[in-house]
């Protein structure tokens, strides 16, 4: 969740819509007039990761699932900040609510240059057995084909992930989180297949892996069922980043060069063997 603060960015009002005083990587005015989806934006890593774009300049699309007020007035800061906002809700599980969306999108902005596959999850409460692994990959493999065609040459795609799901095949997890690690890393592997395919039309694809994230709803959970397990990890890594430090990795992602192996990792990967 991201708590009400005050922060100052070059070219723009004092506004509220971030929830640490984190310096924007992105220089102001550098995004100017690009177009920018971030999925489940309304709170958490994905609002501080759409308020970074957007005060640079990015006209944004805030995607929320079932928190519209938040997600609104989040929008409405940006706008009252100086920058341009829409809202758009969808479940990403459902391919009618994607489309739908990515209608909007195009009729209001014209088309995308830069998405963010932030929203992910697996761990609520109350979900089919099956609904991690149709969120985090079914759902991201049907988002980046509707995507495509609204993303141009020189475009780019963020998928954010965890060193938890990344490494999973190598490197065991917790069990609460094993589920969710690995429909995660499913979905990982779905979206490099389609690499050459996206390299051919001038997009590039970057994977953000990061450690357990201070902050995150995620690493709520994961301690509510494993008490001591964010310490734990914390003491082996020596630091955790906190929502707007990873949230600044995901912007830095979307504009830097495409690293090799197509992957940024962000923060401690020691106790994480690779394939």
């Amino acid at each position: 969740m991201v708590a009400d603060c005050v922060i100052t960015s070059p070219g723009m009002k004092n506004t509220d819509f971030r929830g640490a005083r984190v310096t924007n990587p992105l220089a102001a005015g550098s995004l100017e007039g690009k177009r920018v989806l971030v999925t489940g934006s309304s709170r958490g890593i994905g609002a501080d990761t759409v308020g970074y774009f957007a005060e640079a300049g990015a006209r944004v699309v805030v995607n929320y699932r079932n928190k519209e007020a938040r997600a609104n007035k989040l929008a409405a800061a940006i706008r009252a900040g100086g920058g341009e906002a829409i809202t758009v809700g969808a479940d990403l599980t459902d391919p009618s609510d994607v489309a739908a969306m990515f209608a909007t999108i195009q009729a209001e902005y014209g088309g995308l240059d830069i998405l963010v596959m932030n929203a992910s999850g697996g761990m609520e409460s109350g979900m089919a057995e099956d609904y991690a692994m149709k969120l985090n990959r079914d759902a991201q493999v049907n988002l980046l084909t509707e995507a495509i065609p609204l993303l141009g040459d020189d475009s780019r795609i963020v998928f954010v992930t965890s060193h938890q799901a990344h490494f999973i095949k190598t490197t065991p997890t917790m069990p609460e989180y094993e589920p969710v690690a690995r429909s995660k890393r499913a979905g990982e592997d779905a979206l490099r297949a389609v690499i050459p395919q996206l390299e051919e039309a001038g997009i590039g694809f970057v994977v953000v892996s990061g450690d357990m994230i201070e902050g995150t709803i995620t690493a709520t959970l994961l301690e509510r069922s494993n008490p001591g397990a964010l310490s734990a990890r914390k003491e082996s890594a020596g630091r955790l980043y906190n929502v707007s430090e990873f949230a600044a990795e995901i912007v830095t992602a979307a504009v830097e060069p495409v690293p090799v192996g197509n992957t940024r990792y962000v923060g401690d990967t020691t106790g994480f063997s690779d394939e």
